[in-house]
């Protein structure tokens, strides 16, 4: 039985002020942030935010949409508490952007119909679930939030193709540097229907994992609803977290009552405009991972990883410049993620300078120092910037090298464990490992370990 999939899916913008008004998108205590414009009281005129064009500009070149020139608003005509001006101002007739795509994993290109922008309404509080909830509270706050609808056909087969691209959506939103997930919201609307049900909607998810729960509640649910008498209508949902509910019987565009938004004029938008915003999209992910197993025959998964943020991309090409790319590529995905996660920290919330992580590298490619020192000066570096270098001298961090040194100190430990000798020569590996750890233990560590152990072995014999 065939699955159709298709998603409208709406992401906050990343802007200080809203999309009509000048009033701040940072939280704030409820019904504080509002206007008289995104309140829409009479009289009131809304002024566009530059910002949200050119954010909006950026996805649409990012995704390969066809641009239009011209860019109009329009106003949806509806009555409800979320939308005090009963209308809400998006667009319809002129989208910003069509016919762009994203590949996912195995191959399938995910169509986006459309891209536009619009408004946010208001937001709705239930007390507990929608379904038991006797009340509901309302938060203007959000009225007038900047947001961009992308809307895919339906394409997608599966609950599991539809969040892997939502993931790759907010990558890339993210990449772009549009979207803050930290404070943004992203929610979708979920069209879906097995072959012979109509299609359905599940409004306004706002969780990927809720998002895959919800359609293939949804399908099991049309399945069986299949199998029964009486006429099936295509109709609008509700997620509960646990199932999904019936709302209304789904509207049409007409019952809208969509019209060019009068308070605001048609404007064009010039290929000089288009142009230099392309110039600020970055190479995305995807492209950038193929880049770096093509040119330094990195590992895909690391390739993956290196790519997947763009601060630590563009960290790791710039070290790679320097230093032996593999070398960056194990260092950077291993050591630094590890602290970063481990601190809880992103490379935007830090101040590290890639001279610093370049330092740190340069000493352990060229073995003045060991990884476990590195490792230790990586975890020092995400908490304040410091030269590695100048810490590893004045500590005396650096390996030792000279044989002679080690070679007293290795026959020193020999003649204190003669024990472990007996048991090394009778075949014992813990043996040998236990001798050469207490080599390292005396010299704290700052003895290279290949020729402790090359030394170790020749006293033995």
């Amino acid at each position: 039985m065939v699955t159709l999939v298709g998603l409208e899916t709406h992401i906050q913008l990343n802007t200080d002020t809203k999309a009509f008004c000048g009033c701040p998108t940072s939280e704030g205590k409820p019904n504080t942030n509002v206007c008289e414009i995104c309140l829409g009281h009479p009289g009131s005129k809304p002024m566009f935010n530059k910002k949200v064009l050119d954010y909006a500009l950026k996805l649409c070149i990012a995704l390969g949409c066809k641009i239009e020139n011209e860019v109009a608003f329009s106003r949806k005509t509806y009555f409800y508490p979320d939308m005090s001006k009963n209308y809400q101002i998006t667009q319809f007739e002129i989208p910003l952007g069509r016919n762009g795509s994203i590949k996912l994993k195995n191959g399938k290109v995910v169509e986006i119909e459309r891209i536009h922008i619009e408004e946010d309404p208001a937001a709705l509080i239930h007390d507990g679930a929608i379904d038991e909830s006797d009340k509901v509270l309302i938060d203007y706050n959000r009225s007038g939030v900047p947001l961009v609808e992308i809307v895919t056909t339906p394409c997608m087969n599966s609950p599991a193709e539809a969040r892997e691209f939502l993931n790759e959506l907010v990558r890339i939103v993210k990449y772009l540097n549009i979207f803050d997930e930290k404070t943004g919201a992203v929610k979708s609307d979920l069209n879906v229907n097995v072959e012979g049900h109509p299609r359905v909607e599940i409004k306004n998810v706002s969780s990927f994992k809720d998002a895959e729960r919800a359609m293939n509640y949804e399908l099991v649910r049309q399945k069986i609803a299949l199998k029964q008498p009486g006429e099936k209508k295509i109709h609008t949902r509700a997620w509960t977290g646990r199932k999904t509910t019936m709302l209304r019987l789904k509207e049409n565009e007409a019952d809208y009552g969509y019209i060019i938004e009068p308070d605001l004029p048609i404007f064009s938008v010039s290929n000089d405009k288009i142009n230099s915003i392309k110039k600020e999209v970055p190479e995305l992910a995807h492209v950038r991972s193929a880049r770096y197993v093509e040119e330094h025959k990195i590992d895909v998964v690391d390739a993956e990883v290196l790519s997947m943020e763009l601060e630590l991309a563009e960290l790791f090409e710039k070290i790679a410049k320097e230093i032996d790319p593999l070398l960056a590529a194990k260092w950077l995905r291993h050591e630094l993620l590890r602290v970063l996660n481990y601190n809880k920290k992103s490379l935007k919330e830090i101040k590290l300078d890639e001279k610093h992580v370049l330092e740190i590298l340069r000493l352990v490619e060229g073995k003045d120092i060991s990884e476990t020192t590195g490792q230790k000066l990586m975890e020092k570096l995400i908490e304040e910037p410091f030269s590695p270098k100048e810490y590893v001298l004045r500590e005396g961090l650096m390996l030792v090298s000279d044989s002679g040194e080690i070679r007293k100190i290795c026959e020193s430990v020999v003649s204190a464990n003669l024990k472990a000798v007996e048991d090394y020569k009778s075949g014992s590996e813990k043996s040998f490992n236990f001798l050469v750890g207490q080599v390292m233990r005396i010299m704290r560590g700052k003895a290279d370990p290949a020729i402790v152990n090359k030394v170790m072995k020749e006293v033995l014999e």
